[in-house]
């Protein structure tokens, strides 16, 4: 099912914790105001998609922001899922506050909520991660190709690496058109990263004796806050996605349970590499994590299945870009048929993998990478954006006093990993630039 049929439906309410009582099955779906769902997929298509996503996201990078934090990183690593787990449940609330339809992006719901302006600067935060994660992925994926086809042939480089990935990414991209297309690869992509967490902890444990004595441990690390919550912001959540995946599900009011039980288990994931990691490693951990692990058989099958996740993780991102802005410029078999609406859409998602092509190659830096979406981006998208539209459409005054505390905890945190995450992430692309970094050609 194409999410652009949800611009033409008219307004009604979800059920949540929060809000009234959800509405019958005979008026979700019929009473003209959600979507067609008769084609929709299951709820646990949803939360394979969510899993795959947010998996991917957060397994590299979160051992490195307890590195920069501390032991205190695990505390920010527990208050994200919760927040993250919150955000995620009353965005669905507001896609169902619009006037006359159900608020299908966060562009609509900007719209709603603060006009034009709103609705722009949404859009903003959020093509910022639909297209820089995929970026992020593809330069992961170059890397670690030329890393394991080191003194072969297929030493190429990064840059012919990235441009590799960005064709084999590119061409199912042209011809997929709904999130629920790509519902079992998302499994498979779930899996891979699964797969790539256990092998990434029993080499770590394997490898702890060797490194007893050998390094350093902090509670708390202040001043490597501000990368660890712009890294952590990065991994609490999907939200980017979320209104595209709503919108593909059968039944909506299974959402809430979609969005809570897949942050739990990739915070449970988290956790334990987390822990492992930091413990084994200390001071010394890099990201990505497997990278601190021993050689081997072992390490490079856990490079192969993380290639293989976030390759099939970018049609996710890429995908739910594209049905957002074809929406928004009317291309559809009704308007242009189904001939000339191919070429109009085969020309954007072409331009589009072009320009992923470029930026890769030219900032090839996954770890700044990583804390620059988080801190700019994904805060924004998770903890800031979701409280304020809330608040505005479904009314502040009408909340318990314990709800609104909960709502400005969030908005703090997202504001303090946006504001000083960037700072230092920014910091960090310039320094190393300024140390004149070269990749391989």
């Amino acid at each position: 099912m194409n999410t652009s049929d949800s611009k033409h439906e008219k307004a009604g309410s979800i059920s949540s914790s929060f809000s009234s009582d959800p509405p019958q099955d005979t008026e979700f779906g019929k009473s003209g105001y959600d979507i067609d769902r008769s084609n929709g997929g299951s709820a646990l298509y949803a939360y394979f998609n969510l899993t795959c996503l947010t998996l991917g996201t957060g397994m590299l990078g979160l051992p490195a922001s307890v590195k920069n934090a501390g032991w205190g990183g695990l505390a920010l690593i527990i208050l994200a899922w919760l927040m993250g787990s919150y955000s995620g449940i009353i965005l669905q609330r507001t896609m169902y506050k619009g006037k006359t339809r159900r608020l299908a992006s966060y562009k609509e719901m900007g719209d709603e909520a603060f006009g034009k302006i709103g609705g722009w600067i949404s859009f903003f935060f959020l093509t910022w991660m639909l297209i820089g994660t995929p970026i992020l992925y593809l330069v992961l994926a170059a890397a670690n190709l030329n890393q394991l086809c080191a003194g072969t042939a297929g030493e190429i480089g990064t840059f012919k690496w990235t441009i590799v990935w960005c064709v084999i990414v590119g061409i199912p991209y042209i011809f997929i058109k709904s999130m629920k297309e790509i519902a079992l690869s998302s499994l498979i992509g779930a899996v891979t990263m699964i797969g790539t967490v256990l092998i990434t902890i029993v080499l770590t444990g394997i490898d702890a004796p060797n490194h007893v004595g050998t390094v350093q441990h902090e509670n708390v690390i202040w001043e490597g806050f501000p990368v660890a919550l712009s890294t952590i912001a990065y991994a609490a959540g999907s939200n980017l996605i979320y209104a595209n995946v709503e919108g593909s599900m059968k039944n909506p009011k299974k959402w809430p349970i979609v969005v809570v039980s897949s942050l739990t288990t990739c915070e449970a994931i988290y956790l334990a590499l987390s822990i492992c990691g930091y413990y084994v490693y200390g001071d010394k951990l890099v990201n990505p994590v497997y990278n601190s692990t021993p050689d081997g058989p072992a390490r490079i099958a856990a490079i192969v299945l993380v290639t293989l996740h976030v390759v099939i993780a970018c049609p996710l991102l890429l995908v739910s870009f594209a049905l957002d802005v074809e929406d928004m410029m009317n291309i559809t078999v009704e308007r242009l048929g189904k001939k000339k609406e191919f070429l109009v859409r085969a020309g954007f998602r072409t331009a589009t993998m072009i320009f992923v092509a470029v930026i890769g190659v030219v900032i090839p830096f996954f770890d700044v990478l990583m804390s620059l979406l988080g801190a700019f981006s994904n805060s924004a998208l998770v903890f800031i954006l979701p409280v304020l539209f809330y608040w505005k459409l479904d009314g502040f005054r009408n909340k318990p006093i314990y709800e609104l505390a909960w709502g400005a905890l969030v908005l703090l945190y997202g504001l303090v990993a946006l504001i000083f995450g960037t700072w230092a992430a920014v910091d960090d692309l310039v320094s190393t630039f300024a140390n004149g970094y070269h990749y391989q050609i």
